[in-house]
């Protein structure tokens, strides 16, 4: 779909990069031309993708590193700086999230999430950012977030607030720093299943399938479709598009919103029962 070197001349850094979605868009990305860095809180997850990377001949550099701690991500991003010269796009994909009843979560698990999605994003952002500004050189950055940032959800409460939060920053920044040329968009996903997400988000049977169901196109997502999203947005061919949010999910979250959208398992002789109450024909 795109030119093998639509991404050239970027160094992109990647939150979370060692699993799931963030491992595929560094895969992504490196196939496309740019350097990759990533992070991640455990060293050894972060190894195994670098090499896999390298084999196929992209330059990468992974450092260690927990987004709660600004201290950390100053010592990371100057590491990976030297490693592979300043990076330009920021990808701020790191996350944690699961089911709960709400009443039943604890202080430390509602900052867990918090910490992570929400004050990790901004120390992100606000180390690169400032970078950014000090040199001159504008940048992109990237968020994942997900359709209940607008909507709400129950049972994933502290996600919800935090990716809340997300999305006011991005569309905040798109305004603030787009004078110093930098861009700020996000990807919402509905269900994209990773090892990640079936273990913390539908972990019994028949949960996966039921949330099939309630995607009007009835599956689920194709991670190849969100990686090429992603690397479309972070190209200089998306350079106008600034504080948008792209939403990926099937119509997910139209169906859920739309107060008779439910009607769709009517029969059409039940829509023929409605029409002759509706015209006494």
């Amino acid at each position: 779909m795109f030119n093998s070197d639509l991404l050239k001349e970027k160094t992109v850094l990647i939150t979370g990069g060692g699993t799931g979605i963030g491992k595929s868009m560094a895969q992504m990305f490196g196939t496309l031309g740019a350097k990759i860095a990533i992070l991640g809180r455990r060293e050894e997850v972060l190894q195994q993708p670098s090499k896999e990377l390298e084999t196929k001949g992209i330059r990468v550099s992974f450092h260690k590193c927990d987004v709660r701690s600004p201290e950390q991500i100053a010592k990371a991003v100057e590491f990976l700086e030297k490693e592979l010269g300043p990076i330009n796009v920021l990808v701020n994909n790191a996350a944690g999230n699961f089911v709960s009843p709400t009443e039943k979560l604890s202080p430390h698990a509602v900052d867990s999430v918090l910490n992570i999605v929400l004050h990790g994003t901004l120390y992100m952002t606000l180390e690169l950012g400032k970078k950014w500004i000090s040199r001159g050189q504008g940048g992109v950055v990237l968020n994942i977030v997900t359709p209940y940032a607008w909507t709400g959800s129950a049972y994933v409460v502290p996600s919800a607030a935090a990716k809340a939060g997300v999305l006011a920053v991005v569309r905040s920044l798109a305004v603030e720093w787009a004078k110093y040329g930098i861009r700020h968009v996000a990807i919402a996903p509905g269900i994209f299943p990773t090892e990640a997400t079936q273990k913390n988000l539908f972990p019994l049977p028949g949960m996966e399938e039921a949330l099939k169901r309630r995607v009007p196109l009835g599956r689920t997502g194709e991670i190849s479709e969100l990686t090429t999203l992603a690397a479309y947005l972070i190209s200089d061919n998306a350079s106008f598009i600034n504080g948008e949010v792209i939403t990926i999910d099937g119509g997910e979250w139209l169906k859920g919103a739309g107060e008779f959208n439910e009607l769709a398992v009517l029969t059409d002789e039940q829509w023929e029962q409605i029409k002759k109450i509706a015209t006494g024909k």
